[in-house]
């Protein structure tokens, strides 16, 4: 919580991703982390394979053989081999490219996005998030991190013509299940997806800055 911004989730919209895009060990853990469980919907229409293995240090042969699907070329685009109609017919709408996801929402949003998913029958997904309400994506993730729930408490403050107003604020997380990670490894997993995602909206900053 400290390292997140202090204050425990209920001060998720104050955590930060922290993440370097010139820690190159994060960035090979990030991307076999996105290949093995986002790329399945989701796509980077901007990156080549062969432009990630350079920049990530990974031999080509080693790329190829542990990330690459198959099939595929060093020169391909990393794209996804889901369809779009049955995207559409599954989720309500199709999994938006991340090429430029950090750029568009920042690196703290994607962060607390994949920290605040919580379990919520009347969703067709059977979770919501908190950083975005409504989500049609499901919690791919959970395997990892463990099913919770949001606890929310009722506060009550004045409106604009001085009149009591009652609301529900979230509280607290309650695991229902465990992941098979611990909350500190879920976290560093995170971190380092999210450093990939970065990395990947802008490949060549971390030279621009050096």
């Amino acid at each position: 919580a400290a390292a997140s911004g202090g204050g425990g989730a209920a001060s998720w919209k104050a955590w930060h991703a922290e993440n370097d895009v010139s820690n190159i060990a994060s960035l090979q853990r990030g991307a076999r982390n996105f290949m093995a469980y986002c790329a399945g919907c989701h796509s980077l229409k901007y990156q080549r394979y062969s432009r990630t293995a350079q920049d990530l240090a990974i031999p080509e042969e080693q790329f190829a053989q542990h990330l690459q699907p198959p099939g595929t070329r060093s020169t391909d685009y990393i794209t996804t081999s889901l369809p779009q109609a049955d995207a559409e017919a599954w989720f309500g709408k199709a999994p938006p490219d991340l090429s430029l996801i950090v750029r568009s929402r920042s690196a703290d949003y994607v962060y607390q996005f994949l920290k605040t998913f919580h379990v919520d029958p009347s969703k067709p997904t059977g979770v919501d998030n908190l950083r975005l309400a409504g989500t049609a994506m499901p919690h791919v993730l959970s395997e990892l991190e463990g099913v919770k729930k949001a606890v929310f408490k009722t506060a009550e403050h004045a409106g604009p013509d001085g009149t009591p107003v009652t609301e529900k604020v979230f509280d607290r997380f309650e695991t229902l299940a465990p992941g098979r990670l611990t909350e500190a490894q879920y976290d560093e997993f995170v971190r380092d997806t999210v450093n990939f995602l970065d990395y990947v909206s802008e490949p060549a900053q971390a030279k621009r800055r050096a």
